[in-house]
């Protein structure tokens, strides 16, 4: 048997009742004009290894040449390495005895893969991994889309100072992430019908309530609300997906549209309220950021929320009750930076949702509130 490597492998080897180059002990032998691949002999896990197309080539055998026929040309394969011993890329040792013992060493010297398999095994996710070794499978946005709540916090407090026409523009931006975040939140991405319809949803409630004033901000909200809702029931029943996809589609809409709706109460609210309760979220959520225990962490964030709102409320009408507004406004966030932090998410989540939804959530707080203390 010749020393040299395979060079090609042709599976449309003409009729040639010859001997074939044994193979690690094995001897395979072509019959007629047949190729059956269920009679060919194992072949190591070391000699499958993937190496970059070579082209086309006449395969070598040491007996003879063969070519190619020109009617069905079949790509090149050369074995990454010779049966002399040689160590195949990635291999924990020399590949040696039969391919079933080589295999398995193969197997056990890869740490992190499984056994060899000819479906393949199921991908785990890092969820379901964290959850199997006791961990939990929560992650938190972190200190960069803190940061982006933070100035987006800071622009709604000082632009709601400004007036309601200087506040839809950040108003706006929120909004719009807020659409998107949630819809990945859920896994559903793409998803650009449903985040385009929530956040026109959105922009509907903001011009309604300018047109309609301050004080029919209860009608405004909840009516745009309700027609939204009817509206994507209409167009999921034009979907052609099966019912469960259509489903999940339908609550991931109407669910995105209304936190994206909700958020209308930072433009229905008192433009004090606005400001107060938007630095308080601002600065909670920084705090909340911080590499503390989460039970210290939640109550820390907490308390700075209340100090920001005493602070500020200061240099506002409501005084000293800014505090509660704060308060309020601070326990509305810290809930929206939880549900952003859920199972996982994406880095695309924590630059979206990480970052709109504890504005989001703190909008109803901020509206009553600053009602109540108004």
């Amino acid at each position: 048997m010749s020393n040299q490597p395979y060079e090609g492998y042709d599976p449309y080897q003409q009729a040639q009742q010859q001997p074939q180059p044994e193979w690690q002990g094995y001897t395979q032998q072509w019959e007629g004009q047949t190729w059956e691949t269920q009679a060919q002999a194992p072949v190591s896990a070391a000699d499958t290894a993937y190496v970059p197309t070579q082209g086309y080539a006449e395969p070598v055998y040491g007996h003879g040449t063969a070519s190619l026929p020109q009617e069905a040309p079949a790509p090149a394969w050369t074995p990454a390495h010779q049966h002399s011993g040689q160590q195949a890329p990635g291999a924990g040792g020399p590949a040696h005895g039969p391919s079933g013992t080589t295999a398995q060493s193969l197997a056990e010297d890869a740490p992190g893969y499984g056994p060899p398999t000819v479906t393949g095994n199921p991908r785990i996710t890092d969820a379901q991994r964290a959850r199997a070794e006791g961990r939990s499978p929560i992650i938190e946005p972190g200190i960069q889309p803190a940061a982006l709540t933070a100035l987006l916090g800071l622009l709604l407090s000082g632009a709601a100072a400004i007036g309601e026409y200087a506040l839809v523009v950040p108003l706006v931006l929120l909004q719009a992430v807020t659409a998107a975040g949630w819809f990945r939140l859920n896994g559903m991405w793409p998803a650009r019908q449903g985040i385009a319809l929530a956040f026109l949803g959105a922009v509907t409630a903001d011009v309604a309530l300018l047109a309609t004033g301050r004080e029919n901000a209860p009608a405004a909200i909840l009516g745009t609300l309700g027609v939204w809702v009817l509206l994507t029931l209409v167009l999921q029943l034009r979907n052609h997906a099966d019912p469960d996809t259509r489903m999940y589609g339908l609550m991931a809409t109407v669910a995105s549209a209304a936190l994206a709706i909700v958020a209308t109460g930072h433009l229905a609210a008192e433009p004090d309220a606005v400001t107060v309760g938007a630095a308080a979220v601002a600065v909670a959520i920084l705090v909340r950021a911080l590499p503390l225990p989460t039970a210290a962490s939640v109550v820390v964030s907490l308390l700075v929320a209340a100090g920001v709102g005493f602070a500020v409320g200061g240099m506002t009408d409501l005084g000293s009750q800014g505090a509660f507004l704060g308060l309020g406004a601070g326990v509305c966030a810290l809930i929206g930076h939880r549900v952003a932090s859920y199972d996982y998410p994406s880095r695309f989540v924590h630059f979206t949702a990480g970052v709109a939804l504890p504005l989001a959530a703190a909008a109803p707080a901020v509206y009553l509130l600053g009602r109540a203390l108004g």
